[in-house]
């Protein structure tokens, strides 16, 4: 019996390691793939240059400044859009999602303006907002307050009934009610829609920032294919992949924690 838990926990060592490694595995395949096809000459610079000539690009704007300035301007952006955008994706979703009256009011006119492509609402936003600060914002918020309101709306009115009786039989107000039962059991829906949304910020300040822009990571993207510079193209693509890496691996987090008591429900049943 000793032995066979000596084993077990020997195996879970080595199976942790494994599937912390997992993830990057094939990443770095295709990375080293990518540097080798480059360094014999199977791919031209022309068409694509080697990992290293872009982290070289990387170096060098580091160095002048001229990438920490763009991307803390993005990240900016990305940060108030979401934050304006989600917030008011949660207020209308918890509204309608605790309100028939207000659901039945509201919620359609929602779902038809989600099903505009947000994106084509660029030049209208110029034409209202120029091509400043507000307009990139609003175009991030906008983006991510449907993901947010859709997931946090179904979230709260499908909750489940018998919980809802269960809170009734046991008197609790309707802020209990709603912090104790309702918002416990949405939160998974909701944090579904904010992972979700963190996609569709980055997807929409690439757009803003390569069509009107003149600062920010999809500025320098699209400065650079002016001057055929493929380094910093590809070092600009790459920035927004480890950044979308990076906001996904956030909401994982937080999704692990704010859901740590669902764990701990399964693991005791």
């Amino acid at each position: 019996m000793q032995n066979s838990l000596t084993l077990s926990k020997k195996k879970r060592a080595l199976h942790l390691p494994v599937t912390k490694i997992l993830p990057f595995l094939l990443p770095i395949i295709l990375i080293l793939f990518w540097q080798v096809s480059s360094t014999l000459g199977w791919l031209s610079s022309s068409v694509l240059p080697s990992p290293w000539a872009v982290f070289q690009d990387g170096i060098k704007l580091t160095q002048s400044g001229e990438l920490p300035k763009n991307l803390s301007i993005s990240l900016y952006r990305a940060t108030v859009g979401l934050l304006i955008g989600g917030g008011i994706g949660f207020i209308l979703g918890f509204i309608n999602g605790m309100s028939k009256t207000s659901r039945l009011l509201f919620d359609s006119s929602i779902q038809m303006f989600r099903n505009i492509p947000h994106l084509a609402l660029i030049p209208l936003i110029i034409l209202w907002l120029g091509i400043n600060e507000s307009a990139k914002i609003s175009l991030v918020a906008i983006g991510t307050m449907f993901p947010v309101y859709i997931n946090t709306f179904h979230g709260i009115s499908s909750v489940d009934p018998d919980l809802i009786e269960m809170g009734k039989s046991y008197e609790l107000s309707k802020k209990q009610m709603f912090f104790k039962i309702i918002f416990p059991a949405a939160l998974p829906q909701i944090l579904v829609g904010i992972r979700y949304a963190l996609g569709v910020m980055w997807t929409t300040l690439i757009v803003a920032e390569t069509i009107s822009a003149d600062s920010g990571i999809g500025y320098m993207a699209n400065n650079a294919e002016d001057f055929m510079d493929m380094e910093t193209v590809v070092l600009c693509i790459v920035i927004y992949a480890i950044l979308g890496k990076i906001s996904d691996l956030v909401a994982k987090s937080f999704e692990s924690l704010l859901l740590d008591w669902q764990n701990t429900g399964r693991s005791n049943a």
